[in-house]
């Protein structure tokens, strides 16, 4: 019998695991649950025996994998997936999936959240300023990168956009400004929105040459991951330029070290871009989907190893 299992040390949301538990039974399949797990023996016990795996952002490692003998498929439930070791995957014939686009829409919208409180000083009673007539530049432009855009125009300011991998055309058919370089995207806006996967080439990619070409009040919103950022140099441009403001919705490692800069920077206490009951429900239910449609007609459309 294929057995399904949801392996969440953060769990999902209950209407979620309802939803995703009757896709799998109705499928045929068993269903298993963990939950709020404290050790990883836990999770290695439990994996033993699962032919599918559903996770949020639980580490999937080479031990996980080589414990899991039955394993065919594991869904990172959500766009990121550089916490499945990809290469352990290939080397055990299990396919590596994850769910795009099912969370863009919370992402957009938590990032627009925290670039008005910025810009109106965090409601601490002084005068800020408006998004309206100010440029914004989408560096990746996916499915988070689009409704960035669109919640973008909707207040009136002006979209610009880089990505080697969507076409000129595509980018204009939107109604968004394609720059040709990742430089001409950071001198032209006040504001960028970032949402490039952390990969051997993007990791500390956005360091202080970069992000010293933005303009005055200059505002970078990172709802991608914090290791595309170069810490010590976004420590060093916020010492030399007082001007910049840096928001994410994920701490990055040295938080202390960001103290000196108050009112400038703003940080969620844990990664938040999903964190809502649409985003959950849908991200969870498209991994039972997408196992169901795997293990019965081998369909691969989202896998993402070799």
């Amino acid at each position: 019998m294929t057995k399904v299992l949801v392996a969440t040390e953060k769990p999902f949301a209950k209407a979620a695991v309802d939803q995703i538990e009757a896709v799998v039974k109705e499928a045929g399949f068993d269903f298993a649950l963990l939950e709020k797990y404290a050790d990883k023996a836990e999770l290695l016990d439990a994996v033993k025996d699962a032919s599918a795996l559903i996770v949020r952002s639980d580490k999937v490692t080479s031990e996980v994998v080589e414990a899991a003998k039955e394993l065919k498929i594991v869904v990172r439930a959500g766009a990121g997936y550089d916490n499945l070791d990809l290469d352990a995957c290939t080397a055990n014939d299990v396919v590596a999936m994850n769910t795009p686009g099912q969370n863009s829409n919370a992402v957009a919208e938590l990032a627009f959240g925290m670039m008005i409180a910025m810009a109106r000083n965090a409601y601490n009673g002084t005068a800020g300023t408006e998004l309206r007539g100010k440029k914004i530049g989408i560096h990746a432009y996916g499915n988070v990168g689009l409704y960035v855009a669109k919640i973008a125009q909707g207040m009136g300011m002006e979209v610009y956009a880089f990505d080697p991998f969507v076409s000129a055309e595509k980018i204009k058919a939107d109604g968004v400004t394609p720059v040709d370089s990742v430089e001409e995207l950071y001198s032209t806006c006040q504001y960028v929105s970032l949402h490039i996967p952390a990969t051997p080439q993007t990791k500390e990619s956005i360091n202080f040459d970069l992000l010293s070409k933005m303009p005055k009040g200059g505002v970078l919103v990172n709802t991608a991951r914090k290791e595309v950022i170069h810490e010590a140099d976004m420590i060093k441009l916020m010492n030399e330029r007082e001007d910049f403001c840096y928001i994410s919705d994920i701490a990055p490692d040295n938080k202390n070290d960001f103290a000196p800069f108050g009112g400038r920077f703003f940080f969620t206490p844990k990664k938040m871009g999903a964190q809502t009951a649409e985003a959950n429900i849908n991200a969870g239910v498209a991994a039972a989907n997408q196992i169901v449609d795997f293990i019965k007609n081998g369909n691969t459309t989202f896998k993402v190893n070799k």
